[in-house]
């Protein structure tokens, strides 16, 4: 996918979704980044010269396609990449519906109504979806129920959307990074109670290299599952 490819990114604010945009933009192409609200967005639009906003709020995803209908969506998307998402660790007793619909709203609801959206123009530019997972989506720990399953349904999201579009061309990939040193990280440490050491986990740009090559893959070939765990 070199050259002036079109990319909509969600979750490029921190962690692995500003590493995988901030090398994208360095090489020149051209980025629309996803933003909660106006002002995450200005911030993005400050970080990222050149680049376009798309705001809505993934926590109610029944909203996405209002708030779209009121901006101008690019013509053009090469790839999707779904890089946003939040964890609220709990055990089963103690989950309220709210926290289980925030994460499945987040994680599994808004990725799909996004990618119904910008199906058109991926299935034009015979583009690429990527979903960017976790260890969680494969296997589910205690505490981790409501996000191993939103996590696990994204998963399923991805499968099935690759047997539905690779006759037009779309290529869809899950990438599984194992614990990543992100503000998402520092959370969890602090739901568990742990000391958060960065080091100890997989840099964010590593993951984006992962994700760079799915992306970058010629077209004979597609990553279907890419799982990155840490190598220290």
């Amino acid at each position: 996918m070199a050259g002036m490819a079109t990319h909509v990114i969600t979750g490029a604010g921190s962690g692995i979704g500003a590493a995988v945009a901030r090398r994208l933009h360095a090489r020149g192409d051209d980025l629309v980044l996803h933003a909660r609200d106006a002002g995450r967005a200005k911030e993005l639009a400050a970080e990222f010269p050149g680049a376009t906003t798309l705001v809505g709020d993934l926590a109610d995803p029944d909203k996405l396609s209002w708030a779209f209908s009121h901006q101008s969506l690019p013509d053009r998307v090469d790839s999707l990449l779904h890089i946003a998402g939040v964890v609220d660790l709990g055990d089963v007793g103690d989950l309220t519906p709210k926290s289980w619909r925030h994460q499945l709203g987040v994680n599994l609801i808004a990725p799909a109504e996004l990618t119904r959206h910008f199906l058109p123009q991926l299935r034009t530019a015979r583009g690429q979806v990527v979903f960017v997972n976790s260890g969680a989506g494969l296997n589910a720990h205690a505490g981790w129920s409501a996000y191993a399953a939103s996590k696990h349904g994204l998963k399923a999201l991805a499968d099935s959307l690759r047997q539905e579009e690779h006759g037009n061309g779309v290529r869809v990939s899950s990438v599984y990074p194992g614990r990543t040193a992100s503000p998402m990280q520092a959370k969890v440490h602090q739901q568990e109670g742990k000391e958060y050491d960065p080091a100890r986990f997989i840099d964010p740009e590593s993951v984006a290299d992962t994700i760079l090559l799915a992306l970058d893959l010629p077209r004979d070939a597609e990553i279907n599952d890419l799982t990155v765990r840490p190598g220290r």
